[in-house]
């Protein structure tokens, strides 16, 4: 606890009620004061610096607001590159499964909506919380 070595020469009156009173003095009591002025001038020293506990509060939000959004941008940056696999994924299979002929084309929309389920079905299985949701909204979705 540091001690001002200036003289004191002013001096200043505060009414406090009496559960404020009783609340200092316990404070002078458990906190080792060694007496009411003592703990007041301390409390107004802390006041006036700055209180040790809120000095650091912005530097811990501030590094907290940077992880976040290193996180934020590392999300990103991965679903961009899961969007242009899936992207060339698709072009390269569009380009090289040949259309069906017309008279089997009634088949073959058949067996790739039963495919189209089991994808979606094992990938839905892989999938938990809200991301499982959004999948069963898909199957639930392509069946009607």
């Amino acid at each position: 606890m540091k001690h001002a070595s200036t003289s004191r020469n002013a001096r200043v009156a505060v009414r406090l009620t009496r559960e404020e009173q009783h609340q200092v003095e316990e404070a002078v009591k458990t906190r080792g004061y060694a007496n009411s002025s003592a703990f007041i001038r301390a409390a107004i020293r802390n006041e006036l610096d700055g209180r040790v506990e809120l000095t650091c509060t912005d530097e811990r939000i501030g590094a907290g607001f940077d992880r976040v959004s290193r996180d934020i941008f590392r999300v990103g940056r991965g679903q961009q590159a899961l969007y242009a696999l899936i992207d060339a994924f698709a072009k390269a299979t569009l380009a090289c499964i040949p259309e069906p002929q017309p008279e089997a084309r009634s088949q073959a929309i058949a067996r790739a909506k039963e495919r189209y389920g089991r994808l979606v079905k094992a990938a839905g299985q892989a999938m938990s919380g809200d991301a499982r949701a959004a999948m069963q909204d898909l199957v639930d979705h392509g069946t009607n």
